[in-house]
C-alpha cells in the first residue's frame, strides 16, 4: 500500500498514487481513442480537446462524488472540498460527470456521437483498469476478510484496517472484526488537541507497533478486490474491442453491429460484473430505501443494475436507428 509516492521537491506537496494512475488511465486512454478514431475525423485535435474536457469534468464529477458519499469528513470544513491535493476521488463519479461533457462538446461540434461513445467506451475500460491499480496502492475499495492464497493483509491505519476494528452499522457490523484495547484510542494532535480515533502509527509504542505488524492485532487477510476490478475492466477492454471491430465490417444490418452498441455493451458487462463484484467488497454500506432494485445491496449494486438495464435499452434503441450516414474517413495507412 502507498497512498503517497513520494514528496514534491521543495514543497509539502506529494504525489497521490491513486491520482497519478487515473492520469496514467487517462493518457493510455486518450492515445487509443486517438488511433480508434482516425476513420471518422480528419482533426485529431479535436478527439485531444474532447480527452482534456473530458478529464477536467472527470476530476471534478469524481470530487463530487467522493464528497457526497463521506460528506461527514467535510461538514466541519466545507472549504476542505476543494482540497483535491489531499486524495479523495469516486472513479464512478468521473465517468458519469466526463460522458455528460464529452456528449454536449461532440453535439456542438456536429460530430457522430453514438460513433465516439463506442470508441470512448473502450478507452473508459482501459483507463479503469489502471485507475483500480491506483485504488490497490491507495488502500481503499477493499474486499471481504478471505483466506484464499492471493488475499493481501493493508498496514495498520488503512481503511482496510479501519474498518476491522471499528463496528460498521452501514453493514450491520456492530462489533469490530479485531477487538483493540482501549489504549490504541484517543491521542492529541500536533495542535494539542484531544482526538477519539485510532492512534498514528508513530504514537503507538514499540510494543503495540509489534502486537498490529506481526501479532493479534494485526490487519485480518482481505480479497484484493481492486485487482479483480483491474483486470475485469482489462477484460471487457477487450470484448468491447473485438465487438466494435466486428461492428465496423460486414453489412450495415450486422445484429447489434450499429453505432453505439459497443457502448451499450459496456454498460450491460459492466454492470453485471460490477454487481458480483461488490459481493466482495467490504468498503460500501449497505442501501435501504424505496428506489432501490436490490433491496439491502450497496449503492453500487443497484447502479450495476441499473447500468445493465440501461445497456439492454440503449442497445435496442440504437438497433433500431438509422445509420448517422458518416462517411468514414481513411487512415495515412489506407485502412478504415
Amino acid at each position: 500500500m502507498h497512498p503517497e509516492l513520494f514528496t514534491i521537491p521543495f514543497t509539502t506537496l506529494t504525489v497521490k498514487s491513486y491520482g497519478l494512475m487515473m492520469v496514467i488511465g487517462f493518457l493510455v486512454a486518450v492515445f487509443v481513442i486517438r488511433r480508434l478514431s482516425r476513420n471518422i475525423t480528419p482533426d485529431p485535435q479535436m478527439i485531444t480537446n474532447a480527452s482534456l474536457y473530458f478529464l477536467i469534468a472527470g476530476i471534478v464529477g469524481a470530487r463530487v462524488f467522493f464528497v457526497i458519499h463521506y460528506f461527514n469528513l467535510f461538514k466541519d470544513n466545507l472549504l476542505s472540498v476543494f482540497a483535491i491535493w489531499q486524495g479523495g476521488l469516486e472513479l464512478l463519479g468521473g465517468v458519469i460527470g466526463a460522458l455528460g461533457v464529452v456528449i454536449l462538446y461532440m453535439r456542438y461540434h456536429k460530430l457522430p456521437i453514438r460513433r465516439y461513445l463506442d470508441i470512448l467506451a473502450i478507452g473508459l475500460m482501459l483507463a479503469l483498469a489502471l485507475g483500480r491499480i491506483g485504488c490497490f496502492l491507495n488502500g481503499c475499495c477493499f474486499g471481504k476478510p478471505s483466506e484464499l492464497p492471493w488475499a493481501v493483509r493493508f498496514p495498520y491505519g488503512s481503511y482496510s484496517y479501519l474498518s476491522q476494528v471499528e463496528p460498521d452499522p452501514g453493514r450491520n457490523r456492530a462489533a469490530p472484526r479485531i477487538k483493540l484495547p482501549d489504549d490504541f484510542f484517543g491521542y492529541f494532535d500536533n495542535k494539542g488537541v484531544w482526538q477519539e480515533g485510532l492512534k498514528p502509527y508513530g504514537l503507538l509504542s514499540p510494543q503495540q507497533k509489534e502486537m498490529v505488524t506481526t501479532g493479534p492485532y494485526r490487519s485480518l487477510p482481505v480479497h484484493p478486490t481492486q485487482l479483480y476490478s483491474s483486470a475485469n475492466a482489462a477484460i471487457i477492454a477487450m470484448v468491447l474491442f473485438i465487438f466494435w471491430r466486428r461492428s465496423q465490417s460486414g453489412p450495415a444490418g450486422k445484429l447489434f453491429a450499429r453505432p453505439g452498441s459497443t457502448f451499450s455493451l459496456m454498460f450491460i458487462l459492466y454492470g453485471v460484473t460490477r454487481f458480483f463484484i461488490e459481493f466482495l467488497r467490504d468498503d460500501n454500506p449497505f442501501e435501504h430505501g424505496r428506489w432501490d432494485l436490490y433491496q439491502g445491496g450497496t449503492i453500487s449494486q443497484n447502479l450495476g443494475i441499473y447500468m445493465f438495464i440501461l445497456g439492454v435499452v440503449l442497445m435496442l434503441v440504437f438497433q433500431k436507428m438509422r445509420p448517422d450516414g458518416v462517411s468514414l474517413h481513411q487512415s495515412p495507412q489506407g485502412k478504415r
